[in-house]
């Protein structure tokens, strides 16, 4: 049935329409007009839009970019590099960076090996043990990270207009950059460039909590295991937004090598 919304909304992304105005930088302010790439306008094919996103990250000096893996295979499709001004997200490429985060061989092997974690420490009981009660906290685990993705990155973002790529700030004291970081939880830019609270984070990460309850066992299903789960959630993406802010620095200054 989840699989079956998906496919919908998917049908309604490619059917929305184009965003038109530019995000703010990773600094949390405005671009000016005269920062500003060609304008996104809806006469635009979404092709160039798109092209033009993708060539915001290229136009960043190499040593502080944002790759699309990091260390060539921790996906990272939903960093900015710092400096960069992209348009904002059709709904159609928020719907592909969702995807792409779903469906990535690398989620296959995460939650494969927090299924194992789970299993070894019999955090559920109730699905058992073995390799029979791997497959149980497999199969959840990987809903909760697909059904998260979507809500928070494709969904709500659309129906809010809010871009939930994460902007890099790149530059600055080490502890203003990673409260930085850790903070676009809360906040995130909307189609016109404004910080707004990030509502597509904070009810997205619910949605999927409360959806999970429906393939849970009853004894895990209590306020205190779904705000444990939630919390581990937020925590868990606040301290992704960290590591990419940080990453061009310890590619270059510790492993000395490009991002």
């Amino acid at each position: 049935m989840i699989l079956l919304g998906f496919s919908s909304i998917s049908a309604f992304a490619q059917q929305a329409g184009t965003p038109q105005t530019t995000p703010s930088t990773g600094s949390g302010q405005t671009p000016t007009a005269s920062q500003q790439p060609a304008k996104a306008g809806a006469s635009q094919p979404r092709q160039s839009q798109a092209q033009t996103a993708s060539e915001a990250n290229r136009s960043v000096p190499l040593s502080q970019q944002q790759p699309e893996r990091i260390l060539g295979i921790i996906p990272n499709y939903r960093a900015v590099s710092a400096g960069a001004i992209p348009p904002p997200p059709t709904p159609k490429e928020a719907f592909k960076i969702a995807t792409k985060n779903s469906f990535d061989y690398s989620a296959f092997v995460f939650v494969g090996i927090t299924s194992l974690l789970a299993e070894g420490t019999d955090a559920h009981p109730q699905l058992g043990k073995g390799v029979q009660g791997f497959g149980n906290y497999y199969w959840r685990g990987f809903v909760d990270k697909t059904d998260g993705n979507y809500w928070v990155v494709f969904i709500l973002p659309t129906f809010l207009h809010q871009d939930e790529r994460y902007y890099a700030m790149g530059n600055g004291p080490f502890l203003k950059r990673a409260a930085y970081a850790a903070t676009r939880i809360l906040i995130t830019p909307n189609y016109q460039g404004h910080n707004t609270f990030n509502a597509s984070e904070i009810f997205g990460r619910g949605i999927a909590q409360a959806i999970s309850t429906t393939y849970y066992p009853a004894p895990d299903r209590t306020f205190s295991g779904i705000a444990s789960k939630y919390g581990y959630a937020l925590g868990r993406d606040a301290l992704t937004n960290v590591f990419r802010e940080f990453w061009p620095d310890i590619a270059t200054k510790v492993l000395h090598r490009h991002p």
